[in-house]
């Protein structure tokens, strides 16, 4: 069933990533020492799991609402599809993105809701949805983009602090008018796959919440090739820095490389779901770092090679690229769509 929650547990011989545990609650009441935890976590890997962020329920219904969409005949869901012009939102099929430079395909298949829709709803924005989702729209997607997009304004509010920001500078890159590309989406992949169902890649925006329940998830530490597996903690989101917050903060805090496999032992023999959130800047927002504002970003930017966290591009057109490189139909840029933290110097190829 989506959401896993029962056996086969999670097995104990693979390589663990050694992520930091945040209490949210504690974040919400300004605690200074988890504020720090939160700081190091974001700057030495830029992932972390969120204890106590009161949406566990939310994400379940989530699991329900689009596993139940995921199940749909394809010819139903290919009604939705993304396409190939750099759009994010509505459907994307299994064999539709490239996860390596031999040109294997994925195994996965999703489907993205936006956050423009959701929070405007019943008023359409961008697209429009399958009946399972819009009948639920108002009382399981809504809720849960807003209460996803409020957890990861109050971590936007505690790198501000840490990065020496004036207070509302990261929310502004974030309007509440126009448009952005953020979006909540549901992952499935098959059971016993034998490829990967999401390739090596860092994120397009700037934070991410991702509620999984089986293994899979793999992130590859700085100046290290070796991929560790992400052990799925009951009641734990697991946030991860995303490029537009690498870019802002001058490489301070980390985007790194991750990828979906298939998850280890006898979780393998099930089909893996995930619910994720992911909050991005206002397209129109360039992406750039922000040293005029804060002495430490400038320190970070001012050791950087020239122009590496000033890609040239608004964040819709930072996204759209990101997207169209994935895409079959653009194998070539496949590199290109990793992002800005691989070590084979991914950066200098993402625009």
């Amino acid at each position: 069933m989506p959401g896993l929650l029962t056996s086969p547990s999670f097995p104990n011989d693979v390589p663990i990533a050694p992520l930091h545990v945040i209490d949210y609650q504690l974040l919400v009441r300004g605690d200074a020492e988890e504020m720090d935890n939160l700081f190091q976590a974001a700057r030495e890997l830029g992932f972390w799991y969120l204890k106590n962020h009161g949406t566990e329920e939310d994400a379940q219904r989530m699991f329900s609402t689009f596993g139940g969409t995921l199940d749909l005949p394809l010819a139903e869901k290919m009604l939705y599809e993304q396409g190939d012009s750099g759009n994010s939102f509505g459907y994307k099929a299994k064999g539709k993105i490239v996860t390596d430079k031999n040109g294997t395909l994925d195994c996965s298949e999703f489907f993205n809701v936006a956050q423009d829709d959701a929070l405007s709803w019943p008023t359409v924005i961008h697209r429009d949805y399958p009946a399972t989702i819009t009948s639920r729209m108002q009382d399981v997607v809504t809720p849960f983009v807003r209460k996803s997009r409020d957890i990861n304004f109050l971590l936007l509010s505690v790198f501000e602090h840490k990065l020496g920001l004036p207070r509302g500078d990261l929310w502004k890159l974030h309007p509440s008018t126009g448009t952005c590309g953020g979006e909540a989406r549901c992952v499935k992949t098959p059971p016993n796959a034998q490829q990967a169902g999401i390739g090596a890649h860092s994120d397009f925006g700037t934070l991410s919440l991702v509620h999984n329940r089986l293994g899979g998830l793999q992130v590859m530490q700085p100046g290290s090739d070796k991929w560790l597996y992400i052990k799925p903690l009951p009641g734990h989101i697991v946030c991860n820095v995303g490029d537009a917050l690498a870019i802002f903060s001058g490489g301070i805090l980390r985007s790194c490389v991750h990828r979906v496999m298939p998850p280890p032992g006898e979780q393998a023999r099930y089909a893996r779901h995930s619910v994720a959130f992911f909050t991005r800047p206002g397209d129109q927002i360039p992406l750039r770092h922000l040293s005029e504002r804060s002495k430490m970003v400038s320190d970070s930017v001012s050791q950087a090679p020239p122009g590496q966290y000033e890609p040239g591009a608004t964040a819709g057109e930072w996204t759209s690229r990101r997207i169209r490189s994935l895409r079959l139909k653009s194998r070539a840029g496949w590199l290109a769509s990793q992002g800005t933290e691989h070590s084979s110097g991914v950066q200098s190829q993402t625009h």
